[in-house]
């Protein structure tokens, strides 16, 4: 990652950030407050109760201690490290931090600790010690134990099967067949649908259907839920080829293939009711977890087999918030009952083996900034870049996506990809290596902990993006004003700098120098290591993926529960990607309108707002929840409106609870001859023999028929809450089902274009309820 060549920029951005989110998170109560002043007679006898419990305590640990003192057991000391592994880095750090919290909490000043310490941070040091005994390695520990399963190939079959790098722009062959039985499913599942005879629909003629989910942490997992929950009970979700997501959608898409969500929705919610009612980061209730059967195993195991598999391996926040997402997320109420099989992503190949189920895609992205390919040869040489060169590189800098399927880890730019199961094994020409040469033995597949961590790992965001989170706070401060116009002239700098540093993975294409594509950039030849974060930090909305050739998705449902909907405007930024790609039937011109706007006023500007759109947002985002707000009012004036109205080339304002544009697949000889697309106002817009990809958008929006409860006002659902109570599950679950409703997806018909008259795929009118798409029609 480059870093700043102002020291004095950072260490302001460093205050700011840290300040400013100590503010918002005392402003919104997220900070224990003092506890109330109490008697002093009551102290006392509290603390006398307690230091009875306490040398109670201790008489009995003296006698248990010289009784087991004789036992054999007793006598094995942790083995010594000795290699400059990963596993020796952690020890010996955890070793001193086990020193720090090995204090005895009752030497501590009486007064201090009732006063200042929470009754469970005297818990800690017990758990610590616990861990420090379970990570020591000795024989019999749990870290040991871990390590000898995970090199027992009747526990982890894939440590026996070497992989190899594919090369290629298609689709590997596991999902290519996984289309054809899914389309067969969908067949029947369209056929219940419309409530007419199977035989009436021809296989060629069905839609290939992605369903979407943004990122948005627990307010995207909770929102996404209820509004695929909606899309189940309306039959829609049977008729879906594939999911994706982003963050919190990601998630989603974890628990729903899960022992947990086992393919229902209304699971989830039951699962998150239970779970996501007390913080990920709860001291008492984490170190519970991880130090506790069979949790801490459960929980453990990819880490113990990361560190000791990978020699290189980091340890960071974004390994610690995987464990502890996984604690709420993956472990079920009562915390028994944990299923081995829902730690690893392959795994879920057996939900959709049969074509059952969609195929979930998980994405990530990399931020390459190309130093390498600006230097000039001397700068090689002596690896020291000019500042102009540096300058140069962070302009040219982009970020690449990695997506994820129970079958393959692939990266489009890269045109490469990987067996899933092969997934935190070391790799070099393409080739992987065994982690034990004599026995030929690979690491097992990298569980999804650390994945979790990865795909929510927001936090791992640039300055850039930090900033856009506090820049209304630093700007309505008194005399922050100038600090606020030195950060802003450079912001490019701050697009480069990530404070935290993103989890790592072993790079599947190190030292493959020649073999991929030339526009792949040097430097990822160079490192061992790639640095993989949060996917929102290029587009919150998964659309990338479904573009790939080969996926061939005719129609493309976003949900979108993003906090800047409007701000970041993620569907046009697709626009770009579309554009680069050369993708035939993207509708370009997508997204949210300006005020004022109109659709051709929109493609005037389209170019314009592809180049500046980051620096633009920076602009807007402090009126972004005015705006918002704006709406919601503009929202309770049309109470007795049904569904959302359409923009059409004279209209403006914002879109409603659903839109519906359809690009187009006629040729385009310049950027400047592409066709604008419109939002669909009749049939025969759906019907033209040159109609392309349907993107059909719900934003989440607040909905006067579900009273006091906003995305944009509603606390629970900011940016900054990690607890939702089961009350909050429910509203959040109801606005997205009533917003589904309200949008009532207004996809009409879609024309098979190898044909002109051949076939109508498609036919949904747009009801008062979800009823279904219309009746088939045949020409």
């Amino acid at each position: 990652m480059a870093s700043i060549p102002n020291p004095t920029l950072l260490g302001a951005m460093t205050v700011l950030v840290t300040s400013s989110l100590f503010y918002i998170l005392y402003a919104n109560n997220y900070i224990q407050p003092l506890p109330a002043t109490r008697l002093r007679s009551e102290i006392q006898a509290e603390r006398s109760k307690q230091l009875a419990l306490v040398e109670k305590e201790q008489e009995l640990a003296e006698e248990n201690t010289k009784e087991l003192s004789a036992l054999p057991f007793q006598k094995v000391e942790a083995p010594e490290i000795t290699d400059d592994s990963a596993w020796r880095s952690f020890s010996t750090q955890f070793d001193a931090f086990s020193t720090i919290t090995g204090i005895q909490w009752s030497k501590v000043p009486a007064k201090v600790g009732d006063w200042i310490m929470p009754e469970w941070a005297k818990m800690i040091p017990g758990y610590v010690n616990i861990l420090q005994r379970e990570l020591s390695m000795a024989p019999g520990s749990l870290a040991d134990e871990i390590w000898e399963e995970a090199n027992d190939p009747s526990i982890n079959p894939e440590i026996t099967k070497s992989a190899s790098v594919r090369i290629s722009t298609d689709l590997c062959c596991e999902e290519k067949g996984f289309r054809d039985r899914r389309k067969r499913v969908i067949t029947k599942a369209l056929a219940r649908y419309l409530d007419i005879p199977e035989e009436e629909i021809h296989q060629d003629d069905v839609p290939c259907i992605a369903m979407v989910g943004s990122g948005g942490g627990l307010r995207a997992l909770v929102a996404g839920t209820g509004s695929m929950l909606a899309a189940t009970e309306a039959g829609l979700f049977d008729c879906v080829t594939y999911t994706a997501g982003v963050s919190g959608s990601c998630w989603l898409q974890a628990l729903f293939n899960s022992s947990l969500g086992k393919n229902r929705f209304d699971k989830i919610v039951d699962h998150l009711k239970a779970r996501i009612g007390i913080h990920i980061a709860y001291p008492p209730v984490a170190l519970s977890a991880l130090s506790s059967a069979p949790t801490n195993k459960f929980l453990l195991s990819g880490f113990v087999e990361r560190l000791k598999g990978d020699p290189n391996a980091d340890f960071g926040l974004v390994d610690v918030y995987g464990l502890l997402l996984a604690a709420r997320l993956l472990v079920p109420k009562g915390e028994v009952g944990v299923e081995d099989r829902d730690l690893k992503i392959s795994n879920q190949r057996a939900n959709i083996e049969d074509g059952e189920y969609p195929m979930p895609i998980y994405t990530a992205v990399r931020h390459e900034v190309p130093i390498i390919e600006e230097s000039s040869e001397a700068e090689k040489v002596t690896h020291s870049p000019s500042e102009s060169t540096k300058e140069k590189a962070r302009k040219e800098a982009w970020f690449q996506w990695f997506e994820i399927t129970p079958y393959e880890l692939f990266c489009e730019e890269f045109t490469a990809g990987i067996p899933t199961w092969a997934i935190g094994r070391k790799f070099e020409h393409g080739k992987d290596l065994p982690h034990d040469v004599e026995s030929g033995l690979r690491v097992p597949e990298l569980r999804l902990p650390l994945l979790l961590g990865v795909f929510g790992s927001a936090f791992c965001a640039t300055l850039s993006h930090y900033y856009k989170e506090i820049r209304p706070l630093v700007k309505g401060l008194t005399g922050l004003g100038g600090i606020d116009e030195m950060i802003e002239g450079r912001n490019e700098d701050l697009k480069k700098v990530h404070p935290i540093d993103p989890a790592s993975i072993p790079n599947f294409t190190y030292k493959m120098e020649g073999l991929l594509p030339e526009t792949v950039p040097q430097s990822i030849y160079k490192t061992s290591h790639l640095q993989l974060m949060d996917a929102g930090m290029s587009n919150n909305l998964p659309i990338y993926p479904l573009l790939r050739p080969g996926r061939d998705v005719d129609i493309l449902i976003a949900f979108d529960a993003s906090a800047d909907i409007k701000t970041e405007n993620w569907l046009s930024v697709a626009d770009g990607y579309a554009r680069q790609r050369g993708i035939k039937g993207w509708p370009i011109g997508v997204g949210w309108p300006k005020e004022g706007d109109t659709v051709e006023k929109t493609a005037e500007q389209l170019d314009d707002a592809q180049a500046a759109s980051p620096a633009d947002a920076d602009s807007k985002l402090a009126d972004a929840k005015a705006e918002q707000e704006c709406h919601s009012s503009n929202l309770a004036d049309h109470k007795d409106s049904s569904a959302a109205k359409s923009l059409g080339p004279d209209d403006s304002g914002d879109l409603g609870y659903c839109t519906i544009w359809v690009g187009t697949t006629e040729e385009r000889t310049s950027d400047s001859s592409t066709p604008m697309s419109k939002t669909v106002q009749e049939d025969w817009q759906l019907l033209e023999p040159d109609a392309g990809i349907s993107v059909v958008y719900f934003p989440f929006l607040a909905n006067p028929k579900v009273e006091n409860v906003d995305p944009v006002s509603s606390d629970y659902m900011s940016t900054w809450n990690f607890v939702y109570t089961a009350q909050d599950i429910e509203n959040v679950v109801e606005l997205a089902r009533r917003n589904f409703e309200e949008g009532e997806l207004r996809v009409k018909r879609i024309r098979d274009a190898e044909d002109a008259g051949k076939g109508i795929k498609l036919d949904v009118e747009c009801l008062d309820g979800v009823d279904g798409w219309g009746k088939w029609m045949d020409e």
